[in-house]
């Protein structure tokens, strides 16, 4: 086997199509692109994600409902009687990831009244609901901001 031998597979590969050269060719006039149309001009090809030719688009004709926080991927619920497991004393977001009550993903906690506490906790630099924050502060604890 010599470098001047070497040759492709047959089938490998394909000669680019010539179009519009002649009637011979079998593809000359309209050269493959048919008859008006579109499709037939220069550079007007393409077609808008989602258009579906002048129909209402299927995103149009779908109502607008929800919405989705961004804020609700940063912030992670503690519920209250969760915090019961905890020591007593001062609760920050620090020691409720210590407490695996919070994922590593979460940029800051917020508790949410479920369940009882019957344990005094001072909360700094951890959000609190209206009613988790007055059963905190029934059981003789206060939420610091």
């Amino acid at each position: 086997m010599k470098l001047n031998s070497l040759k492709p597979a047959d089938g490998a590969r394909q000669e680019r199509k010539r179009v519009g050269r002649g009637i011979g060719s079998g593809l000359g006039k309209t050269a493959g692109r048919g008859h008006k149309g579109s499709f037939a001009r220069s550079g007007k090809g393409k077609i808008k994600a989602g258009f579906e030719g002048g129909q209402m688009p299927m995103q149009r004709r779908l109502p607008k409902i929800g919405f989705r926080s961004k804020m609700a991927n940063d912030t992670a619920e503690v519920l209250l009687y969760q915090l019961d497991k905890l020591d007593a004393g001062t609760v920050d977001f620090a020691a409720l990831r210590a407490a695996k009550l919070v994922p590593s993903t979460a940029k800051q906690a917020k508790v949410v009244k479920k369940g009882e506490i019957s344990k005094k906790f001072v909360l700094k630099g951890v959000l609190a609901t209206a009613g988790a924050r007055a059963a905190i502060e029934a059981a003789g604890g206060q939420v610091g901001e």
